[in-house]
């Protein structure tokens, strides 16, 4: 398996181009199934989770072209041709489950299978399945597949999610928009994600309103038309290059992002002293001359992300003082936090909450990715760390970040990608 090795203590400077939003790319492929023709998709980041996707659609009847130089995905939907998602397909991606909305609003049925080590409670499938459930579907778990099928087409109802879920958001919306009447969803997920997804939807002929509110309402329509859509930019990749470029303390502009979508981490960074220059599409920071810690807590948005937490800790570790994160979205999401103690990071954890004290420097390890974003909040700290770092398992970062290594050396990091390897 491929591996980092990254030379700390180079301050990054430059700009950097943001690419297309995997969070909001992952159901804008699925919904394409939505309607027959050709669907073209620009700003499409090339990434490992993008790729699945692809393989997924492709399974249930689609015909794909990606042009990977210039991020133009072209999908070709005549009929479905399948209903059933096996594990093979499944497993390495969560996302998958995004399959089940378009499934039951074409076909009437979705036999999904559960991915490796998923239980219906958690991150919280059960939602899903609920709000099917409330539009006519019967669900039933048999094999471990989730079998789903609405003996008429889906109807529309009124449902209130238990608690705020994007992935939920986004496939009830994709299963209402070719019922026969109005579904209303309460306790809706606020993201640009799925704003971008009903804005995809809305072009595609649509009828949904409240998009980027807790109320979303969706008038069933008969018939969607292929269009051409641009992806948005992504607001994770963007908030993790301005953390690169504060722990480095050195003098990044990330480019082609909308700054609103990261405002509470423009807020944290501006309040723990760092030097943020703010225009339509482009954020630049620089250092500040008096940091100082700061205490955040992950909230649905417009809160902070949850997706930032691992990386913006990296950068607590090197700002005096005390900082404080709280995570309330996902529970063991401190995996990181064993690695970056290697590194000589100074962190407690109590409960839910981190409490970090910065120290002068962090030193090279080696050290291992658990998941996507606590390998990008590794990449963070080994930026600022002296020596050489090496970093194992970062397929996990090649489903989330496009072109990391090549964005970063671009920027003056000293950072080599090495092929092979036994670990």
């Amino acid at each position: 398996m491929d591996y980092y090795v990254i030379k700390g203590g180079k301050k990054l400077k430059g700009e950097v181009k943001i690419s297309g939003a995997k969070n909001a790319a992952l159901p804008i492929i699925v919904a394409s199934l939505l309607a027959d023709g050709e669907t073209v998709l620009k700003n499409v980041p090339d990434l490992m989770d993008i790729r699945t996707v692809i393989k997924v659609i492709e399974y249930l009847g689609a015909e794909t072209e990606f042009d990977t130089v210039k991020n133009i995905l072209k999908i070709r939907v005549n009929s479905i041709k399948n209903s059933e998602m096996p594990y093979e397909l499944v497993k390495t991606m969560r996302a998958s489950y995004y399959v089940m909305g378009p499934l039951l609003a074409r076909l009437g049925e979705a036999d999904v299978s559960l991915p490796g080590g998923c239980a219906i409670g958690e991150r919280p499938v059960d939602i899903h399945l609920s709000g099917f459930e409330s539009m006519g579907a019967e669900i039933k778990l048999e094999h471990g597949y989730i079998k789903a099928r609405a003996k008429k087409k889906m109807q529309p109802a009124t449902f209130t999610m238990r608690q705020v879920s994007v992935g939920a958001t986004a496939n009830l919306m994709m299963g209402a928009v070719l019922t026969n009447g109005k579904t209303v969803l309460e306790n809706c997920a606020m993201e640009p994600d799925v704003v971008d997804l009903g804005s995809f939807l809305n072009k595609m002929g649509a009828k949904i309103t409240g998009l980027g509110t807790e109320r979303i309402v969706i008038e069933g329509v008969k018939k969607l038309n292929p269009v051409t859509y641009a992806i948005m930019p992504d607001r994770i990749e963007a908030g993790t290059f301005l953390l690169a470029g504060a722990i480095t303390r050195g003098d990044v502009t990330i480019t082609d992002c909308v700054p609103e979508h990261i405002q509470s981490l423009i807020e944290t960074l501006i309040y723990s002293g760092f030097n943020l220059e703010v225009n339509k599409d482009r954020v630049r920071i620089s250092n500040g001359k008096s940091l100082k810690g700061f205490m955040v807590k992950t909230l649905p948005y417009p809160g902070f992300p949850t997706d930032l937490q691992a990386p913006l800790m990296s950068v607590a570790t090197t700002i005096p003082g005390i900082s404080v994160i709280i995570e309330t979205i996902f529970e063991n999401r401190y995996t990181h936090v064993g690695e970056l103690r290697r590194m000589g990071a100074d962190i407690t954890i109590e409960g839910n909450s981190a409490i970090v004290k910065g120290t002068k420097n962090l030193m090279s390890a080696p050290i291992m990715m658990s998941d996507l974003r606590a390998g990008a909040s590794l990449v963070i700290a080994a930026l600022a760390a002296k020596g050489a770092t090496e970093i194992r398992r970062i397929y996990h970062s090649d489903r989330g970040y496009e072109k990391l290594s090549e964005k970063l050396s671009a920027l003056g990091a000293d950072i080599k990608r090495v092929k092979g390897g036994t670990f």
